[in-house]
């Protein structure tokens, strides 16, 4: 069995499965590359299932046991990102061409995850919001940061919420039925941003979630969702997936805006010429 056929094999029965077993099944198909990497003891915490229960998962995909379908999941893995001659024999003198291409698989990743009608969905969304509340935590509030700054710079209403002298939960009061709400996490996911993007759910905001997995605790609230690659052997989680992610989302809404786009990016490069801050003989670029 290949990649290909197991993630077939998945969506063929995801419906006929139990539900602990769904969730299992669920998470193989949208994080198939953090599984790879991580102990069988990882991914059960993650899930709240049991090891056995993974050991059952794995059998009732034809493995004989979790080790082997982890061990289909890395060899997918090293095929992407690494020539099939030195798949098996990573050694350290590789280790700086090993991450670049990790980081392209992560954004390769990320872009097959992001369909043209969810892209689509997103701009429509941005641009009916009365305002847009950006939300994260740790390192996931650099990328919430980044989508703030974008939709400011395309001269929308936007909010960014981070753990500050006030807590989410605190923030969250003031988002409205009319906004949207932009919710960055990866992992570990945290129990106060589980339960600020709840809150504003309830009140009918449209919440949008960019993550690594179907499984992370936000998405069940979300109404669209987008999946990013953010696989790291050394940090917890890859930014370079989500920053892409951020890029493709916001360039794409800057198309979507028509002249209003192009009148906001033209305001944000007359900035440029401000000679108290910035150099003109270096060039301006924008």
């Amino acid at each position: 069995m290949n990649i290909q056929e197991l993630e077939q094999t998945i969506r063929e029965r995801l419906d006929t499965f139990p539900t602990k077993t769904r969730r299992v099944a669920e998470y193989l198909l949208g994080n198939s590359s953090e599984v790879a990497f991580q102990s069988i003891s990882e991914v059960a915490e993650k899930l709240s299932v049991s090891k056995a229960q993974l050991v059952r998962v794995a059998r009732m995909l034809g493995f004989e046991g979790y080790a082997a379908l982890k061990d289909l999941l890395k060899r997918a893995l090293l095929e992407q990102v690494l020539p099939s001659s030195i798949a098996n024999e990573l050694q350290e003198t590789h280790i700086p061409q090993d991450l670049c291409r990790l980081e392209q698989a992560n954004i390769e990743e990320t872009l097959k995850k992001m369909s043209s009608d969810s892209i689509v969905t997103f701009c429509e969304a941005a641009k009916k919001a009365s305002t847009i509340y950006c939300m994260g935590w740790g390192i996931s509030a650099l990328v919430s940061e980044w989508f703030h700054t974008r939709f400011t710079e395309l001269g929308l209403k936007a909010v960014l919420l981070r753990r500050g002298s006030m807590s989410l939960l605190e923030q969250a009061r003031g988002v409205g039925k009319d906004d949207m709400l932009i919710v960055c996490e990866l992992p570990s996911y945290v129990i106060e941003v589980k339960e600020a993007v709840e809150k504003t759910a309830q009140k009918g905001v449209y919440v949008v979630t960019l993550t690594d997995t179907p499984a992370a605790p936000i998405c069940s609230y979300a109404d669209l969702s987008f999946f990013v690659g953010d696989t790291s052997p050394t940090f917890g989680s890859s930014l370079i997936g989500p920053m892409f992610a951020v890029h493709v989302l916001t360039s794409v809404l800057s198309y979507n805006l028509g002249e209003e786009g192009v009148r906001a990016l033209s305001e944000q490069k007359e900035g440029l010429h401000d000679e108290r801050i910035y150099y003109p003989a270096y060039g301006l670029r924008y």
